[in-house]
């Protein structure tokens, strides 16, 4: 069976979080979004992981759902930690997402770390230790956890980050990198890209929202054929046996080089010829992870399984010309839901016929999007990308290729 999974996104008790990412909501969204099984995060927060023993169950499927709840995703435990701290003379800054198989287990990893930190503070929280020893200590507890580094190329807290990450994984957990079966990609990269360095090559590539919102669960995830177990779907990843579903990476925000504050985005070329100097300020430029994939790569050009989309909302509101925040998108949006299913069946499996039938200009845009027939100005620096489905004259192209 298709099993549609969504591993890191944050509570409410995460920064910058919205109030409603409660497990309540997330599950139903999770449906209405078409994830099958969604990671609860941020196990590590104290008032979070209490709420997940009081209102989780375990089913025979060895993942967990709501309490006299029936429609709603399922849950597994995953959480993020940040760590900061010093290696080879520099400061590292790697974000590390975790999935245990249990809440007993992680219950055993938040005693060991509230023994010297505080879990409190934030949903994802900051550790002054070492990614290795992190790793040694989580493996100390259960090898069946499985530790993910989190958007690995992302300038900070990537692995291969630009500004503190790592050129190898082996400078990073030395000894112990054999015990990291997977990377996730983030939203500023696709497998395509990731494939070109041979130490993703050597793992399984995962892709997820880091969703802080209810609207944004989904907007990557990963797609498995499978029994619907948590045996399965780790086999899966360690096998790496899975595809991936991917936001357009040059629509994430940090794609290409640049400074925000100056207004400036370049492509490598670009940089190159500034000599990594912003032409604005003089200052170092955000070396993107464009630029940093090409900087670690070893070949031009591999292929790759995946599917890229752009949120459903995002299309409806181009199509109507208001905000994918309003009413009258939202209005559409349950429309199609209620006739066609899922988010995901909309925009990646249904036949472009049957959503012609509910609405003929947002079928149109569907298969656009469905073709990469799409126009994006890249991110950089912090700065989100924008996607264009349609060229400036919107009415004209929808009316001529409706007639076609």
């Amino acid at each position: 069976m298709r099993i549609i999974t969504d591993f890191h996104i944050h509570s409410k008790y995460s920064r910058a979080v919205s109030p409603k990412m409660n497990l309540e909501e997330i599950g139903k969204q999770g449906m209405v979004k078409g994830i099958d099984l969604i990671g609860t995060g941020d196990f590590t927060h104290p008032q979070w992981f209490s709420e997940l023993k009081e209102k989780l169950i375990l089913d025979n499927s060895n993942f967990y759902k709501l309490k006299d709840v029936e429609n709603s995703s399922k849950f597994t435990v995953t959480g993020e930690v940040s760590l900061i701290y010093t290696k080879f003379n520099k400061t590292r800054k790697i974000h590390l997402i975790l999935i245990c198989p249990n809440l007993d287990i992680a219950e055993k990893i938040n005693k060991r770390l509230s023994l010297e930190y505080n879990l409190s503070s934030d949903g994802r929280p900051i550790l002054k230790l070492d990614a290795k020893e992190f790793l040694k200590i989580v493996l100390d507890i259960s090898k069946d956890i499985l530790v993910i580094p989190a958007h690995i190329m992302t300038p900070w807290f990537g692995l291969y980050g630009s500004k503190s990450g790592f050129d190898s994984i082996e400078d990073c957990f030395e000894e112990l990198s054999s015990y990291i079966y997977a990377f996730e990609t983030g939203l500023s990269a696709n497998p395509a890209m990731l494939l070109l360095m041979k130490e993703c090559r050597e793992r399984t590539l995962l892709s997820n929202s880091d969703a802080h919102s209810l609207d944004k669960l989904g907007r990557e995830a990963n797609v498995f054929e499978t029994d619907f177990n948590y045996d399965s779907i780790i086999k899966k990843i360690k096998d790496n046996d899975l595809e991936t579903i991917e936001f357009f990476p040059e629509e994430g925000k940090y794609f290409n080089d640049g400074h925000r504050n100056c207004g400036i985005s370049l492509n490598s070329e670009e940089t190159y010829r500034y000599g990594g100097i912003c032409p604005v300020c003089g200052k170092p430029l955000t070396i993107g992870v464009l630029s940093r994939v090409r900087q670690l790569s070893d070949k031009k050009e591999i292929k790759a399984s995946f599917k890229n989309l752009v949120p459903l909302k995002e299309i409806i509101g181009e199509v109507l010309g208001v905000s994918s925040s309003s009413k009258k998108v939202s209005d559409e949006y349950q429309k199609l839901i209620e006739e066609l299913g899922s988010e995901f069946n909309i925009l990646l499996y249904e036949d472009i016929k049957n959503i012609e039938k509910v609405n003929s200009k947002i079928s149109l845009a569907i298969k656009k999007v469905r073709e990469g027939d799409i126009c994006i100005i890249e991110g950089y620096d912090g700065e989100f990308g924008k996607v264009k489905i349609f060229g400036s004259n919107i009415k004209k192209e929808i009316s001529q290729k409706t007639l076609l």
